[in-house]
Parts: structure tokens; sequence; C-alpha cells
């Protein structure tokens, strides 16, 4: 039986080796990070060049990195109300694009009236003027919007919303999950007030994430309290194999950015080619900026369920969607904030690439989207 071909890297990722060999190496360690003893400064070492590895890599100081156990739990510890800028005005209500993560939908800890949705193009690119119709009736507010889609791959305007949003007295968090070693990103570059990470998606350990804090942001208030871990915004024993695979996974993972990103971005643009060869096949947001790596497909009369087992039973492993959302069967919300109706957003296909994808691979998935396509769509 011939191997299987993985395409859902905006899912997770395989762990690389040498973030495996760094968190083997850190199991050997016995000591608490907390603990002032020899064993417990050694634990604290590799947590902190693991900190120092991922703030460097996106332009922040180490001490503005709070680690926490998942993407989802950095963006709920990011979206708090109270936060500070330069200002020193806290903001009073949320503001977070149509099309962002379900973590960020669920509005941290901002009270439901609170919180308000920001339009979206038919591409699925945030209206920087229904921004800044939203910003300019009301209190200051700290607005989320993603960097990098997890279903369209559709790049946001992410600098010039931070200063629309920094012109109106608000703060900027940017959803940085999907774009972390695909493309380049830096947090003082782009003006963002904090953003979030996570190790899993970029060749890292599963159950580890990372909150960083520009220069300047004040009032973050932790959502677990306890100890005084993570300079008290985050209680709990750090997990300290997970942190060091999530820093060892940064380092190679931006070496190998700008060649993995044109190799992929070449992959996935002969897969769309050949994906559209069956008649009436879009891709989704192919109209901007996108990750390199990321092709969101339907075809007319497609079902995601039915396709998505289709490739499985050719060796192919694909989506529809968030994998967040896995077993809930159900139209996409990006896809319907985009204003597409339910019956096309039902049929949307996801396919993303990694840095091991080969071009057989996407010879494999191709013969397998022919052969669906004649059978799925067949009358």
């Amino acid at each position: 039986m011939p191997s299987r071909v993985y395409l859902d890297w905006n899912a997770t990722t395989p762990l690389r080796a040498e973030a495996r060999s760094a968190m083997l190496a850190a199991y050997e360690l016995i000591g608490n990070p907390s603990s002032i003893h020899a064993e417990g400064r050694e634990a604290r070492r590799l947590v902190e060049e693991a900190r120092a590895m991922l703030a460097t890599s996106v332009g922040a100081l180490p001490r503005n990195v709070v680690f926490t156990s998942a993407g989802t739990e950095a963006n709920a510890l990011a979206l708090s109300p109270g936060l500070r800028g330069p200002s020193g005005r806290p903001v009073e209500r949320l503001l977070v694009s149509a099309v962002e993560h379900a973590s960020v939908l669920a509005g941290g800890r901002f009270p439901v009236d609170k919180i308000g949705q920001i339009r979206v193009t038919r591409s699925g690119v945030i209206d920087l003027d229904h921004l800044k119709a939203l910003l300019s009736d009301g209190p200051p507010a700290l607005v989320s919007i993603m960097a990098a889609n997890n279903e369209t791959g559709a790049l946001q305007p992410v600098a010039e919303a931070a200063g629309i949003v920094h012109g109106a007295g608000g703060l900027l968090h940017v959803d940085a999950i999907q774009a972390l070693g695909k493309i380049p990103f830096d947090i003082k570059a782009i003006g963002a007030d904090l953003a979030t990470f996570s190790a899993h998606k970029i060749g890292g350990p599963k159950g580890v994430g990372a909150l960083v804090l520009a220069e300047g942001v004040a009032g973050l208030e932790p959502v677990l309290r306890g100890g005084g871990q993570e300079l008290n915004r985050r209680a709990g024993t750090e997990n300290v194999a997970g942190i060091a695979g999530f820093g060892a996974a940064v380092r190679i993972a931006l070496q190998a950015l700008p060649e993995d990103a044109e190799r992929m971005a070449t992959l996935r643009d002969r897969l769309e080619n050949g994906i559209r060869s069956v008649a009436g096949a879009m891709v989704f947001s192919d109209d901007v900026k996108r990750l390199p790596n990321t092709a969101l497909f339907t075809a007319p009369g497609l079902k995601a369920e039915t396709a998505v087992i289709g490739f499985d039973l050719e060796g192919v492993a694909v989506s529809s969607g968030s994998a967040c959302s896995s077993g809930k069967v159900q139209p996409s919300h990006v896809l319907s904030a985009m204003g597409y109706d339910p019956t096309v957003a039902q049929g949307a296909v996801r396919l993303s690439l990694g840095w091991s994808t080969e071009p057989n691979d996407i010879n494999r998935a191709l013969e397998a989207w022919r052969k669906l396509g004649n059978t799925l769509l067949k009358g």
C-alpha cells in the first residue's frame, strides 16, 4: 500500500527532529523551573532560552513573552478588559473580525454586550472602513485581527489596521498562529500590541502556546491565578519540555522560512491549477495575498464531509476547515462571513502544505481529486 500523503498542515504539523531532541533532553531534568537550587536553575535555563528565541524571532523582548498551554489559552489571556497602552486609557470593549478563530470569536473575558464584529470582503479581508466606523462610535477598544486565516490563508492588512486602531486610542491583538514560520512576522514592525502563537503549527509539540506583548502594554489580568509564574501573568509550573521543543521549532522554522515559503507557493499554485481542471471548481481568496501553503476550494454540488472521506480513502489527508470544529458538520463561518451561500460553504475542502511536502504528494492529491470529481460530482 503506498504511503499516505498528509495535506492538513494548518491543523497540526509533524514534530521536528530538533524539537524532539530538545524535549528528550528536557525530560532528563528533574528540577522545577521555579526552584532556586541547581536542578531548578537548569530547568529555568531551558525555559528562558526558548523565551528569548521566540521573542527575538517576532521582534519582542523576552520579558514580554508569556507561555501558555495552547494558542486558545493565549487568545483568552490576550482578550482582557482593562488592557492599557501608552495613553493609559483602558480598553472597554472588543472588536473582532468576522473570520477569526473560534477562540477569538468567543470574546475572552469581555461581556457579550461589549463585543462587536468587523465585516470582511468577499475575498475574506477585513473592511477597514467598517473598522473605522466602529472605532469612532464608543470608548477605546481592543481590536483582534488574525494575521492569516486558517481556512482560506488570506492575509489581513494588520499594519494598516494598527494605524487605524491606535489613532482611535485602542489596542491591536493579532492572532499570528498560522503566520509564524510561513510568512515574516514582527510585532513591532506591524504595530501590534499583543500577538499569539502555537507550537504545534510550526513543528513543535501540541499543548504549548504563547502570548507576546509589545513594550508598554499594561493591565493584563491572568486567567489562571496561583503561583507567580510567568511574572504573575500565568500561574502553573511551566511545561519545560514542551517549551524547549517550542523554542527549537521556532529556530528551525525561521531559518528555513524563505526557502520553504517559495517552494510551498510553487506547489500550491500547481495544486490549485489542477483543482480547477474539474469543471466549476473554484479556489477561495485567490485574488488576495495568502499564505504560501493554503488552498481552500469547492465545486458545484460538492459535500465537504464526503470529499474528505473520499480523499482519506485514497490515502490523502485533507480537512473541511478548522480542526477545532472536527465532528461538527456545519458551514464554515469564515465563508459565511465572506457572503457565500451555505450550500457553497458546506462544500469547502482545505489542503495545506508543509516543509516536507513533495511534488509527488501534489500528484497524488490531484489524482485523488480527479477521481473524486468524476464520481462525487457526476450529474
